[in-house]
């Protein structure tokens, strides 16, 4: 990838494109995705060379040409970045990487340490790109994922004492030669004692900033570690210099001075801030960690023979039969075969409320035992458990990029080059208008300058909000899948619910049974035609009789659109609507049809049980509207948001749903494809649109949405399509997703405010702007320290976010 004239020029690799035919085809194909500003396929290079203004029309071409079948599959994964030190080495490491051919997309998060890269397989592979990471002085860990986590957290802990110690010893060194330099400058021996206590501080403290400075040197590149070695650099050898050849400044009539208590403090200063600034961004990936802690390490595995078995919870396999013990956690997905106990899935639905689990209902990894104690068969195993993918999508979430963040990137990446032409004009300045002093002063001002601009605080504004926020909405129920929507979900300003599922429980129950003159001697007969029917309606009555069927039915027969009819005892009994009860001449007692009619009008479903001469019950079932979807509904109303309601039911049904959960808009017999031209309709009339679905009927709407929210007791596909999944399906989740992005958003614009109004305010004070006026000019000390707290402030204000409610 080049750049060229803030257009990127992206390089796309082709297969099978030996023509000037296929390379029209491939052009034509191009031309007709958005925001691609040229296009040009080089048949040599078996290549597609396309100008972009955002990133993110690059996959849309990769599926373009896929779809010709000139395309390869692009693969996604993610890798920590190591050595990184501040947002421009971010920038530098992402740039590195889009650099190499195969390579689709690119993007690394500071905040996080990772990098995001899609490639072509068949061009580029994870040690070709660890390569390249490499040669600019990064490193990447291509480790397998399950080693990952405890790799990094060994080489973190490692770098974090070591880095305690560098603080520790900077700090105790810098100390003696601050003291002698502010007070005791006229002692004997003054600047050699300095130049001892200073020396190990810049050249061993200090050596790893000159050391990667180099690297980025050497890829004519430049961040933070440049600015600091230079400025301490330039301070330390401007003070050898003035103490070794003092006569050269005395025979001009000057005095020599010596800086090196502003070289060690500097060095200190910035240990001390990335000492401070590691520490508050582990405590921002939290999240994380807590959700890691979920899984134990090992499980008692139950034998064949019935003996108890210790495992590693590496080793344990679908099928494998687990015991767990009161106050354990449960370790994977499965299925409950003997036992009952109340579990604890807070983890899962925010719902404090343990469930209780009997026999054939599932459980979760990551999810507490209470009291009891139960066996279950392993079914989702490793990578498969719910838990393994809500980590991996809280990781892939708090790693991606909010629109805003792609700015600063941008801004960051030319910032740091940007301040070294700064310095020098500084020192230009001072040098042609400081007179006498001009040569001193302009060295410490553009020295300041440099200390005083490093990026840090710019690089974590951004980042930093979204780990915390990402992270704050898993522990409370809500998966977001990437930062765009978490900064979008504040701009909504119409929410379409769809009903079944979504606002209800989505699963038939039967509400009431009204027998023939109070006698239910029949249920059994009626029970075992509906335990052999396949309507999900039938499968109600099963669920809410509750009990094993003991009399012999034969002859059993599903009449499509109608209901059932089967034989006991050599006379017929039908299971069904009115039509199939009209057209066998079998009579409804009076007390039966007003009742059916009763629950007619309210929305409920009527079906009949009957032998050949009249009917024997009625039975009415309804879809349960949730218990918190009426208090969400007027949440979401009170925010200002418009709601829809769309359903594939019948007009009185939607009607009776709406008017019971405050819906005013709603639109009946709605089918799939007509839900995503909804959609359409008012994002035309310029409102930010959100859908809310749990079935592959709602994907195409999800899709089209703006924003896109799954109920994560719904379908795989909805939950696959949408960028957030409320795992416990409870609406009230919604309009607390809607106020984690207002202050998500609102910290990232204070983030943002401090970092720019910082380097505004520091840069011109720092180059000495107000020395002409009262004779100020900043210490590189002073500075060193300003440049520290900025990015722990800058840390620390996204940390707030935890603590709102």
């Amino acid at each position: 990838m080049a750049t060229n004239n803030n257009k990127e020029i992206i390089y796309l690799p082709l297969e099978d494109v030996d023509s000037e035919h296929c390379a029209l085809i491939v052009e034509k194909a191009l031309a007709k995705v958005k925001g691609i500003e040229s296009h040009k396929v080089e048949l040599n290079n078996h290549r597609a060379a396309i100008t972009v203004k955002d990133e993110e029309v690059v996959s849309q071409a990769v599926n373009a040409e896929k779809n010709l079948g000139y395309g390869v599959t692009t693969i996604k994964r993610t890798f920590p970045v190591l050595g990184m030190t501040c947002a421009s080495c971010a920038g530098s490491a992402e740039s590195i990487v889009k650099y190499e051919p195969g390579v689709v997309n690119a993007s690394v998060n500071f905040a996080t340490g990772n990098l995001t890269v899609e490639y072509l397989p068949d061009m580029v592979d994870v040690s070709k790109i660890q390569k390249a990471v490499r040669s600019g002085g990064y490193d990447l860990l291509i480790e397998d994922e399950s080693k990952q986590q405890e790799t990094i957290k060994a080489i973190h802990e490692k770098k974090f004492k070591q880095l305690k110690t560098k603080t520790i010893c900077a700090i105790i060194l810098s100390l003696p030669v601050v003291v002698i330099g502010m007070f005791f400058m006229n002692i004997a021996y003054a600047d050699l004692i300095m130049w001892a206590f200073s020396t190990p501080v810049v050249l061993w403290l200090g050596s790893g900033f000159f050391i990667n400075a180099w690297k980025q040197a050497k890829h004519r590149s430049a961040n933070m570690d440049t600015l600091v070695a230079l400025s301490t650099g330039i301070a330390y050898v401007f003070s050898v210099f003035n103490m070794l050849f003092a006569d050269f400044w005395h025979q001009r009539g000057l005095h020599a001075h010596v800086y090196f208590e502003a070289a060690a403090v500097i060095i200190a200063f910035i240990l001390l801030g990335k000492l401070l600034e590691e520490s508050a961004k582990g405590s921002t990936s939290s999240a994380i960690k807590k959700l890691m802690g979920l899984q134990p390490k090992t499980v008692t595995v139950v034998q064949a023979d019935g003996t108890e078995k210790q495992t590693a919870i590496e080793d344990v396999n679908a099928g494998d039969v687990i015991l767990v013990k009161p106050g354990e956690k449960i370790a994977v997905d499965g299925m409950v075969i003997s036992g009952n106990s109340y579990v604890d899935e807070s983890m899962l639905s925010g719902e404090p409320v343990p469930v209780l689990k009997k026999e054939n209902e599932n459980v979760f990894a990551g999810t507490i035992n209470q009291k009891g104690s139960f066996q279950f068969k392993a079914v989702k195993v490793g990578k498969e458990t719910m838990l393994a993918q809500i980590i991996k999508m809280v990781q892939d979430a708090q790693g991606s990029k909010a629109p805003v963040q792609k700015l600063v990137d941008k801004i960051a990446g030319i910032f740091v080059p940007i301040v070294m032409g700064i310095a020098v004009v500084t020192f230009m300045l001072w040098l042609i208008l400081g007179g006498e002093s001009g040569v001193v002063h302009g060295l410490l001002a553009a020295v300041t300058v440099l200390v005083i601009a490093c990026p840090c605080a710019l690089g974590l504004a951004t980042p930093t909000a979204i780990m915390v926020g990402v992270g704050k909405g898993a522990e409370q129920g809500v998966l977001i899948k990437d930062a765009e929507s978490l900064e979008l979900a504040k701009k909504v300003s119409a929410i379409i619910l769809d009903k079944t599922g979504t606002i209800t429980e989505g699963r038939p129950q039967v509400t009431g049974i009204r027998w023939l003159n109070n006698d239910d001697a029949t249920k059994d007969i009626l029970l075992s035609i509906e335990k052999q029917s396949e309507h999900p309606l039938a499968e109600a009555v099963v669920r809410h009789l509750n009990e094993a069927a003991t009399t012999a039915i034969s002859n059993f027969d599903s009449i499509t659109g109608k209901g059932a009819k089967a034989v006991h005892n050599h006379e017929a009994y039908y299971v069904g609507n009115k039509k199939l009860l009209a057209e066998n001449s079998i009579r409804i007692a009076e007390q039966l049809q007003q009742q059916a009619d009763e629950w007619g009008k309210r929305s409920k479903t009527v079906i009949w049980f009957a032998n050949s001469k009249e009917a024997l019950a009625v039975v009415a079932i309804s879809d349960k509207i949730k218990e918190t979807s009426a208090q969400a509904i007027s949440a979401l109303q009170d925010m200002g948001i418009d709601l829809y309601m769309l359903t594939g039911d019948n007009e009185a049904t939607a009607k009776a749903i709406a008017e019971q959960t405050g819906i005013k808009h709603y639109k009946a017999e709605v089918l799939p494809q007509h839900k995503a031209d909804f959609v359409k309709e008012l994002q035309q009339q310029g409102k930010t649109v959100a859908m809310v679905g749990d079935g592959i009927n709602d994907s195409t709407a999800l899709a089209t949405a703006d924003v896109s929210i799954a109920m994560g007791k719904g379908s795989d596909i909805a939950m696959d399509v949408a960028k957030m999944t409320v795992i416990s399906s409870d609406l009230t989740k919604i309009p607390q997703a809607i106020r984690l992005s207002k202050q998500t958003v609102a910290t990232i614009r204070q983030n943002l405010f401090w970092a720019f109004i910082y380097n505004l305010i520091g840069i011109p004070i720092a180059a000495g702007i107000l020395y002409p006026i009262n004779g100020f000019l900043l210490s590189p000390m002073i500075a060193g320290a300003a440049m520290a707290l900025s990015s722990v402030s800058v840390v620390s204000n996204s940390l707030r976010l935890k603590w709102k409610k």
